[in-house]
């Protein structure tokens, strides 16, 4: 079971932690807007119905209040008449002529017929809502305004006589009289009259000596209930004890009601599917009359009235709903589309763009990130700066250091010495190599200087070249091609003399008979070129190409190198330990560093090669004049 639970919670975890998850991937701006859509139009939804539903329940309990007030109202005067009606009787029987004529067996006299119908005629005429006044007495005989026997049938027979014997004495309404032997002088129809009857009593011995009859005019109670209307179909109907109908409208809703319906409570309300329509009744009996007014009314038609209000609601709803899209829309846009330049800056600065800025000025959250953004791009540059300058400042001071090991003003001071000597001596030779080297070192020492004449550059490699020659005869020759243009130009000092001296050691030394090394310099393109060829053995494809790869001249067939690569090693099979040493560390990648340091990765040196048929390197230089020079 333990097994069963996890593994559904397991499932559902995973659900929700998925969905939070790809919840979480969404970009900002559309979380912002469905943020923005549940706080709008949600509650709105939830207010639309809260207040449709109130409206229905509101709505509902009204119209049931106000049809039931109605038929209270319509039981008033219904009972209104009615007591009219119950008090006329009570009048007539006290009248004592009206009592003679129940009591006596001798007929009454003309004169006095004639007083009781004028005083019956003065209640038709007083109450114009009477049909008819009839007085029965219990031999048959009768006495009346209007109305009259229609055959010599006693009245005693008829059934609202018996009824009104059954009551002993207390008012009762009849509703529609049928079948009877009465009429009226008007000859109003059964149904355009309502009759009301009432025994009167002997008050000795309880007997009946007779009855009242009235009619009432049934446009009274017309009148009193067609004036209220339930919508617009609605009616008011009024029905007796035992279901028969009193008032009905013209076109009724139901032709008849069933008496099962109302049952027999006093007063309720219910409702019917009445030939597909669902339809509402709401009744009220009176006490007094014993009458049921009932209000029949559509259910539909108070429905269109909740159908209005709930459109009011839905359009409402919709310009809630219209206006939160707006709003969540522009207030999404606005939240995001600093975040997203700032985005775009942050991915630009990655590239390595250091220069951009984020130039909004707004004070909000995303305008200190803004600026923070920018003090970070200002301090990354600052100490990229810094971290330059260290790198600089460090690769001059080895390299001051290098030339500090060597010690030249002892070595020259020496080779002075040793100058003095051979000459002394008569070696003439001893003397000429001893001098170059001599100069080779003074040059070299140049008082400290970095930047020398090109024309002492020039004797330094030629004090270089007579060296070697002395040492390689026939196997080493050389020339020098100056153009006087380059005169009082100035150079690095100590360029020319590793390259040399790698054509020698590489070059020259392993070709076969005699070598050749010309060094031509001459101003191209606004810059210094010096060339330093020869024809040794050259070097292959792919020792060339990690040569240039390693100067940062690879690709590049021609022109300056630009690269910003580690400096060359020229270390090559067959070298000795200190060949090796020299071209390693202070060959041509002292060379090519020392000149794209001081002047940049637009000049440096770039070296052409083809097996057995020699080696060119060209040195580019930057043209230097003397005031220029003093300042380096």
């Amino acid at each position: 079971m333990r097994n069963n639970k996890s593994g559904v919670y397991g499932i559902l975890d995973k659900f929700q932690r998925a969905a939070w998850f790809q919840l979480n991937n969404w970009p900002i701006r559309y979380k912002l807007i469905m943020h923005f859509l549940l706080i709008s139009i949600l509650p709105a939804i939830c207010l639309g119905v809260l207040i449709a539903w109130a409206t229905d329940n509101i709505i509902e309990k009204q119209v049931n209040d106000h049809t039931s007030q109605l038929i209270g109202n319509v039981n008033k005067s219904l009972e209104f008449y009615a007591g009219n009606l119950q008090n006329m009787t009570y009048f007539i029987s006290f009248n004592p002529q009206i009592k003679r004529f129940l009591s006596s067996d001798v007929k009454q006299p003309e004169s006095e017929v004639y007083d009781m119908k004028k005083f019956l005629q003065g209640f038709t005429t007083l109450y114009t809502e009477v049909a008819g006044i009839l007085v029965v007495n219990a031999k048959g005989e009768y006495l009346s305004n209007e109305m009259y026997a229609r055959s010599s049938r006693s009245l005693t027979e008829e059934n609202w006589y018996k009824e009104a014997v059954e009551e002993k004495g207390i008012f009762k309404l009849i509703g529609h009289p049928s079948n009877r032997n009465v009429t009226t002088h008007v000859n109003y129809k059964d149904e355009d009259v309502v009759s009301v009857v009432r025994a009167i009593l002997d008050p000795e011995t309880q007997k009946v000596e007779g009855v009242v009859l009235i009619d009432l005019k049934l446009r009274v109670i017309a009148e009193t209930v067609k004036d209220v209307r339930l919508g617009k179909s609605g009616y008011l109907t009024v029905i007796d004890d035992q279901g028969d109908s009193i008032y009905t409208p013209v076109h009724p809703i139901v032709s008849k009601l069933e008496r099962a319906w109302i049952d027999e409570h006093p007063s309720g309300e219910f409702s019917k599917d009445i030939g597909g329509k669902q339809v509402q009744f709401i009744f009220r009996k009176s006490p007094f009359t014993n009458w049921t007014t009932v209000g029949v009314f559509s259910t539909k038609e108070t429905v269109m009235e909740v159908r209005e209000i709930r459109l009011y609601i839905i359009c409402f709803i919709f310009v809630v709903c219209l206006l939160g899209i707006a709003a969540s829309t522009y207030l999404s846009y606005t939240i995001s589309k600093p975040i997203w330049q700032l985005m775009s800056f942050m991915r630009r600065a990655e590239d390595g763009n250091l220069s951009i800025r984020f130039k909004d000025v707004r004070q909000d959250e995303v305008g200190m990130l803004g600026r923070s953004f920018n003090a970070m791009l200002l301090q990354i540059t600052k100490l990229i700066g810094l971290v330059e300058e260290e790198q600089r400042k460090k690769r001059e001071a080895e390299l001051r250091s290098l030339q500090a090991h060597i010690k030249p003003h002892f070595l020259y001071n020496t080779l002075d010495t040793i100058q003095w000597l051979s000459r002394k001596s008569g070696a003439h030779e001893v003397t000429e190599v001893v001098e170059s080297l001599s100069r080779l070192f003074r040059i070299g020492l140049s008082k400290g200087n970095e930047i020398i004449p090109l024309e002492e550059e020039i004797a330094h490699i030629e004090s270089y070249l007579k060296i070697q020659k002395t040492r390689y005869r026939d196997k080493l020759h050389y020339s020098l091609d100056i153009d006087p243009m380059l005169e009082g130009l100035y150079v690095l000092k100590v360029i020319l003399q590793p390259i040399v001296e790698n054509a020698i050691y590489h070059g020259i030394k392993e070709r076969r008979g005699p070598g050749h090394i010309a060094i031509q310099a001459y101003l191209a393109d606004e810059r210094i070129q010096l060339e330093i060829s020869d024809n040794g053995v050259g070097m292959s494809t792919e020792v060339l190409h990690q040569l240039r790869k390693s100067l940062g001249t690879y690709p590049q067939k021609s022109g300056m190198p630009s690269s910003q690569q580690p400096a060359p090693s020229l270390i090559l099979p067959g070298d000795s330990q200190e060949e090796l040493d020299t071209a390693k560390g202070y060959g041509i990648k002292n060379v090519q560093e020392r000149i794209q340091l001081t002047y940049g990765a637009s000049y440096g040196v770039h070296i052409d090669s083809e097996p057995g048929k020699g080696t060119k390197v060209t040195i580019y230089h930057p043209v230097i004049k003397r005031r220029e020079a003093g300042r380096a």
